[in-house]
């Protein structure tokens, strides 16, 4: 299952918290490793600005005044490196996802600690699997940059008539109750009175269909066929949509959800601290989808016209999304001319402006309603030529256009910093005197 809300990007590949691994053998120089990096993490968690950022994310997520805040998400970490700082020294593949983990989140804040929130807490979520819809991607890859997880994609079509609609099919969820307790009490025995160690279930899901539709379709093939055989795609999403919603039932009916208000990534925006659902808990209560944030988006309708992205994506979303107690919209897909129907998510609360967006027309069509989840354009880490002084006085422009709206600014889908992370560095460092100013 291809679901990137949740997975975290560790040791140079995404890892599904319900991943299973072959070992979790480690020795006494890993433990010692481990533990250092946690005193480490522990200490950043104690300072009381955590506290302040708390409030502040909910004050954004709740619609309230507070100034603009800043989040950095997909980081080509492969490039990040300095003075060994990401480099790993643990020895079995389970210690170094937790090494990679500790690490990364001891540089962010080290480097680009922005509006990041660290606690005194490592999660260890459950051992799920999941038997997927049915489908996998048939593709050809070329790479640019052999060490970068980033690559371009040319999908083989699956789906050529109606028969082969019904090669989706409804995930199967299984919970490995022993090998959640084998990975917790390792866990609890490396990082025993650091980091307490929680054990959690899955804390939200993006409902992507599109993302899943052009892997088996094609891309050009399934946006001809909106026009050529509608009725075609129609059944598809139909049939999809209803296989997303029996996988949602599975996990809320086996008491594997987690709720997300809290120091989660929400959808493609910032975190999801919020006074709109209920607090969050890490026992064993039961967690509802209705007490969490939900996400949709539909990518590749970039250029697909608000009816024809109504009839294709939101009519099903909206099933979706109205499970959930507040939701989250959008992702790439420019979305300023389409917010009178995305009106219709009647627990819409946050939507995605990507970096294609005319500001002034969405922060008109937005206004105080949303919060307006201001995507910059990660493109500027690409040029040759880097120019601080350029960078803030375009950040300053942007948030003009958008100042008397509730804003969040995330600087994501940054594939490459030119192997020059002191660039992304001092982004950070102006967009956080920028934000002053608002």
């Amino acid at each position: 299952m291809d679901d990137y809300l949740l997975m975290e990007e560790m040791a140079g590949i995404f890892i599904n918290p319900g991943e299973k691994f072959k070992s979790y053998g480690y020795n006494k120089n890993d433990k010692k490793i481990l533990r250092m990096l946690a005193e480490q993490k522990a200490n950043i968690a104690l300072k009381s600005i955590h506290k302040e950022k708390v409030k502040m994310w909910k004050g954004l997520n709740d619609l309230k005044k507070v100034r603009p805040m800043i989040w950095i998400n997909e980081i080509p970490w492969h490039e990040m490196n300095v003075n060994d700082e990401l480099t790993l020294k643990t020895s079995c593949e389970f210690t170094r996802i937790l090494e990679a983990k500790l690490r990364r989140t001891i540089y962010r804040w080290k480097y680009m600690p922005v509006d990041m929130i660290v606690e005194p807490v490592i999660l260890c979520y459950l051992e799920i699997d999941n038997t997927g819809f049915g489908i996998s991607e048939s593709v050809n890859i070329a790479k640019t940059d052999k060490r970068s997880d980033i690559f371009s994609r040319e999908f083989k079509s699956q789906i050529d008539n109606e028969e082969d609609i019904e090669k989706i099919k409804s995930p199967k969820i299984i919970y490995r109750k022993n090998d959640t307790e084998k990975k917790f009490q390792i866990m609890q025995e490396i990082f025993n009175g650091i980091l307490e160690v929680k054990k959690v279930g899955y804390p939200g899901f993006w409902f992507a269909p599109w993302d899943e539709l052009i892997r088996w379709w094609g891309v050009e093939k399934l946006l001809a066929d909106l026009k050529l055989r509608p009725s075609l795609v129609n059944k598809a999403m139909d049939k999809l949509t209803k296989s997303y919603i029996k996988q949602l039932n599975e996990y809320e009916n086996k008491n594997l959800l987690l709720s997300n208000n809290g120091n989660f990534r929400i959808g493609s925006g910032g975190l999801g601290y919020t006074n709109g659902l209920p607090e969050l808990s890490y026992g064993d209560k039961k967690v509802l989808t209705k007490c969490m944030w939900g996400s949709s988006t539909a990518q590749i309708f970039s250029a697909v016209s608000p009816q024809m992205h109504e009839e294709f994506a939101l009519s099903y979303e909206i099933h979706w999304l109205k499970r959930f107690g507040l939701t989250y919209y959008g992702c790439c897909e420019p979305l300023d001319k389409k917010i009178n129907i995305l009106r219709k998510i009647t627990n819409l609360r946050k939507i995605s402006m990507s970096p294609w967006v005319d500001l002034k027309l969405g922060a008109e069509n937005v206004g105080k309603d949303y919060v307006f989840s201001f995507k910059p354009n990660p493109s500027i880490f690409l040029n040759d030529y880097w120019n601080p002084e350029d960078i803030k006085k375009k950040l300053t422009g942007d948030l003009e256009k958008i100042k008397n709206c509730n804003v969040e600014i995330i600087m994501k889908d940054i594939s490459t910093v030119k192997y020059k992370p002191q660039r992304l560095w001092e982004w950070a460092k102006i967009a956080a005197e920028v934000v002053e100013l608002f």
